[in-house]
């Protein structure tokens, strides 16, 4: 995968990492604020109502009047609130929406609808308004108790959904999401035209220079930037360098030993073969590295190939050479034609493997060959 493909990658997994984890704090955040508004716009609510409900519990504690009745009814009509509860100061039902329920003693009441909660028990003994959450379904248990100067003279219990919140939470995450993903767009843009300007470009820059480098001089031209990529252009300069003045010494030292050993042909050869016998010393791929004679047309032994000095048409010579490649550290004798003259030719190869190894060739006049 190329460096964009893994930069992109990685951008939208990070992205959608720190999405996900906002998406929980700020639904969490959202639950609570909602959660909390609507409570306390519940409670705010019968707070509202509580002197005239105070007033008709003091004035007729054992039936509703008619603007307690009044209220019951406004609040029932209030979609949040699923269920509603009057508890009066002797602990018989004040008002419920089912008429049966009227009347009958808050703990035979708790033995047929059994409360879904323990808020209005919290409620009475604080004294003060309590919450519940409804076990695993989306209604909250609000208890308000109404007291006079610290004895509780009747509770209200509301069953409110949670519905509203939940969509108000819904719509809330929506817009969080596409505010999120919209941040996260405009912040990758800008980031991957400057990832891609001065990364990725300079990159491709120094990889086309490294592409058009030459063996001759190993130059890098690559422009000198002052940041991280500028260095590493700069080490891949020095380092082409250093390679270049290894392969200049090694160059040097293969022309020096080539030189060496042919003195050392020379000098050799010119004590065991006589002036009037003709000897070629080629290397491992026929090139010419000694010859004790003049070569025609002012050739020397150096940068010459063996069929630069043999006729190529001379094939039983080169037959004889090819026999001398098979048969290393054995004479091969044969008959050819050298110089216009019947000559007994002799090869001897000699080395250790194809990478370094010498042949000799031998040319004796007919009655004068010796043995090597």
């Amino acid at each position: 995968m190329r460096l964009t493909g893994k930069w992109l990658l990685w951008f939208v997994l990070i992205g959608a990492y720190v999405m996900v984890l906002g998406g929980v704090f700020y639904y969490n955040l959202f639950k609570w604020t909602f959660d909390e508004k609507l409570k306390q716009d519940i409670v705010e609510t019968v707070k509202v109502y509580a002197p005239t409900m105070r007033n008709g519990l003091l004035r007729n504690p054992r039936a509703i009047t008619f603007e307690e009745y009044d209220i019951m009814q406004s609040l029932a009509k209030d979609e949040r609130i699923s269920s509603l509860i009057y508890i009066s100061r002797q602990g018989t039902i004040r008002w419920h929406k089912e008429p049966r329920f009227l009347g009958i003693p808050w703990d035979e009441f708790q033995k047929q609808v059994p409360p879904p909660t323990d808020a209005i028990t919290q409620a009475y003994l604080s004294k003060m308004p309590k919450t519940r959450q409804v076990p695993k379904e989306p209604f909250y248990e609000i208890a308000i108790p109404f007291s006079v100067r610290g004895e509780i003279i009747g509770i209200i219990d509301l069953l409110v959904s949670r519905a509203g919140a939940e969509v108000l939470i819904g719509s809330a995450m929506r817009k969080y999401v596409f505010g999120a993903v919209g941040v996260l767009f405009l912040l990758g843009l800008p980031l991957y035209f400057f990832f891609h300007h001065y990364v990725i470009s300079p990159l491709e820059v120094l990889r086309d220079s490294i592409d058009t480098i030459s063996l001759k001089n190993m130059d890098l031209r690559f422009p000198q930037r002052a940041d991280e990529i500028g260095e590493l252009g700069q080490a891949i300069a020095l380092f082409l360098q250093k390679v270049k003045g290894e392969l200049d010494s090694q160059v040097n030292k293969d022309k020096k030993y080539r030189e060496a050993e042919q003195r050392w042909w020379r000098s050799l050869l010119s004590v065991i073969i006589p002036s009037s016998e003709y000897v070629i010393v080629v290397d491992e791929n026929n090139n010419v590295l000694y010859a004790n004679f003049e070569l025609g047309g002012g050739l020397d032994a150096k940068n010459l190939h063996l069929l630069d000095v043999v006729d190529s048409q001379q094939q039983n010579l080169l037959r004889l050479v090819g026999q001398g490649f098979e048969s290393p550290n054995q004479t091969i004798e044969g008959e050819t034609v050298f110089k216009g003259q019947a000559a007994t030719v002799k090869v001897l190869h000699v080395g250790e493997g194809a990478d370094l190894s010498r042949t000799l060739i031998l040319f004796l006049p007919k009655k004068t060959a010796i043995s090597i």
